[in-house]
């Protein structure tokens, strides 16, 4: 009888194994704000719920123009938590990438956990971020779908 529960117990842990890597290779790559990209003057709440939700796994691009005469500076910062999100207080930011680093490929985040993530524009003492230059993600484990 111990031998038949320990065959299915590891039978079932195969089959976990197995859904989680199916669910791995199912993870897609979405840019932020879609064909507008990372950019001041955009409203990211908005287009976050029109889009599909987000899975672990899934990575965002942040794709964003180097300043130049006619736009100004962009760039990102992870924000540690709502509160520094909702205020655009980057006392406790972490600078992902610069102003120069969104151009091209543009920066990528992997969304490797189930848990908030909260994304901000800081140039010019938080006033991209200020103007709703900001966004966050909760990504859904795969079985959720």
């Amino acid at each position: 009888m111990k031998m038949a529960l320990s065959i299915n117990v590891a039978q079932a842990i195969v089959l976990l194994v197995a859904a989680t890597l199916l669910g791995v290779s199912q993870a897609k790559t979405v840019v932020v704000g879609g064909d507008e990209k990372w950019r001041s003057g955009f409203n990211y709440t908005e287009w976050a719920f029109q889009s599909n939700p987000l899975y672990i796994n899934d990575k965002l691009v942040f794709k964003y123009q180097p300043p130049s005469e006619s736009s100004s500076a962009v760039d990102l910062y992870w924000m540690p938590d709502l509160y520094s999100y909702m205020t655009c207080d980057f006392s406790r930011a972490k600078l992902l990438a610069d102003a120069t680093q969104g151009n091209g490929a543009g920066y990528t985040v992997a969304l490797d956990q189930w848990r908030p993530y909260y994304f901000a524009s800081g140039p010019s003492n938080g006033l991209n971020c200020k103007d709703g230059m900001k966004f966050f993600a909760v990504p859904w484990p795969r079985w959720f779908k």
